[in-house]
């Protein structure tokens, strides 16, 4: 299993980013995928789940202001974030549920 992450960077409170997430080296389409964030000198949070059927879930902290998407012909999540606060400052993931492969991922810091 890989994963790229990519999109991240600099916003300002109340602003917003897409995060674009490739995986390769497995059905993709079949897969439930994950979004996962660490922010900085704290644990590894899990932010939303995508079934393959497009069901979704989001974490408390997120709900209402993030809105996650696949599109399975380009093996790929996305995680568009809105309404952004600092505290959404992180690394962000993405992986495959019942994979122990992790990308590099991608810094999103928000920040004024």
């Amino acid at each position: 299993d890989q994963f790229v992450e990519s999109g991240g960077g600099l916003v300002q409170p109340g602003g917003s980013l897409t995060l674009s997430c490739v995986g390769s080296g497995f059905p993709f389409s079949d897969e439930i995928m994950t979004w996962h964030r660490q922010p900085p000198g704290k644990a590894l949070e899990w932010v939303a789940t995508l079934w393959p059927g497009g069901a979704l879930m989001y974490s408390d902290s997120v709900r209402g202001r993030f809105t996650a998407s696949r599109d399975n012909d380009k093996n790929t999540v996305y995680l568009q974030m809105n309404m952004m606060k600092p505290e959404d400052t992180a690394v962000y993931y993405c992986q495959k549920v019942g994979s122990t492969t992790w990308g590099q991922g991608t810094q999103v810091t928000v920040s004024s």
